[in-house]
């Protein structure tokens, strides 16, 4: 018989991490094992955590493990997940769905037969530059580009945005767009009236792209900056709460952005991450998948995922470099080389 145990853990940033929206310094996250009482040894783990002001599913602690349990309570009885009632709650519809495919899994960390999940290939991912002062995300900077880092993010939308041009000018001073492509993250900090400017301001150092550049929930504003840009914008906390297929496809249909980027405990779960990137794929829409601040159990999952859907050879980095943050960390056998991350479950990487 399945039965599912809920714990938690709160963690610690090593640094504190800054956006547009604030600054973390803690995330608290729900841990949901899924066993077989007649065979205990086999256990897969999942992780449920929601970021506040943000997910559309958080809630009062008290209010998440009461509805959370009830979720847990019909997997035990019924053996599967009632998708559809987990729609709107995606932070749990991953948690629970990670759980599962590990327990079917045998307790592998190898979710889906894939070369990442053998140990056998690494994916790319981006090195991640948090909002700070100028000389910090300056010296952040360069211990990525030194890492070995050829796709750096830089959060922007907090400090002065003189400086943060000045800094991105002083990149593409030493580097040009082939040896480091630069991706920026605004998180909705721009208003819609300054935020053409902006983008024009930006466009001139060779950005990649822009992440959600004004906030969210403005369609029709959104949609004239997509259809009027200098450079590709990609939508990430629009998604938020569009939970709904037929609101998932109008959404693309009236913004037309130039990407998505996933995050499977904000957006849909496993399930939905892999409906918007359908979507995204019928309409030249390009995708990418991103932790969320995640542990290392959550990490693993959505880079077992972003295997899975993209396959073999992966060549968009992906924004999974958020296993060092936590001074707290839950270990597991993942490993950053240079800018790749590798599962290495036997202790090898490959050579």
């Amino acid at each position: 018989m399945c039965k599912i145990n809920i714990t938690s853990k709160l963690l610690h940033f090593k640094q504190p991490a800054g956006t547009s929206r604030g600054v973390y310094r803690t995330r608290k996250s729900y841990y949901v094992t899924v066993f077989d009482t007649a065979a205990p040894s086999v256990k897969g783990v999942g992780e449920c955590a929601t970021l506040p002001d943000l997910s559309c599913d958080a809630m009062p602690d008290a209010d998440y493990e009461r509805l959370l349990r009830q979720f847990c309570n019909e997997v035990e009885r019924t053996g599967k997940i009632d998708y559809e009632a987990m729609r709107p709650y995606p932070s749990m519809l991953f948690g629970l769905e990670t759980a599962l495919k590990q327990y079917e899994r045998g307790g592998s960390l190898d979710f889906f037969d894939t070369p990442f999940g053998k140990g056998k290939e690494g994916i790319p991912i981006n090195g991640l530059v948090w909002m700070g002062t100028f000389d910090e995300m300056f010296e952040r900077l360069e211990e990525k580009l030194k890492a070995g880092f050829h796709c750096v993010k830089l959060k922007i939308g907090a400090i002065d945005f003189a400086k943060e041009l000045e800094l991105i000018k002083h990149i593409r001073e030493a580097f040009t767009k082939d040896q480091i492509e630069l991706r920026v993250d605004a998180n909705g900090g721009f208003t819609s009236a300054e935020a053409m400017d902006r983008l024009e301001a930006l466009a001139k150092y060779d950005i990649h792209s822009i992440e959600q550049p004004i906030r969210q929930h403005q369609w029709r504003q959104m949609a004239t900056l997509c259809q009027n840009t200098p450079l590709p914008i990609a939508l990430d906390e629009e998604l938020i709460g569009v939970n709904d297929l037929n609101e998932k496809q109008h959404l693309l249909d009236t913004i037309k952005p130039q990407y998505i980027i996933l995050k499977p405990s904000l957006h849909g779960g496993m399930m939905g991450t892999r409906e918007w990137i359908k979507l995204a794929n019928e309409r030249n829409i390009g995708s990418w998948i991103t932790s969320a601040l995640e542990s290392n159990v959550g990490l693993n999952a959505i880079a077992q995922l972003a295997a899975d859907i993209y396959g073999f050879n992966i060549i968009l980095p992906q924004g999974l470099g958020t296993g060092q943050l936590f001074t707290d960390n839950i270990p597991m056998p993942l490993e950053i080389r240079g800018e790749k991350l590798y599962l290495i479950e036997n202790g090898e990487l490959p050579a």
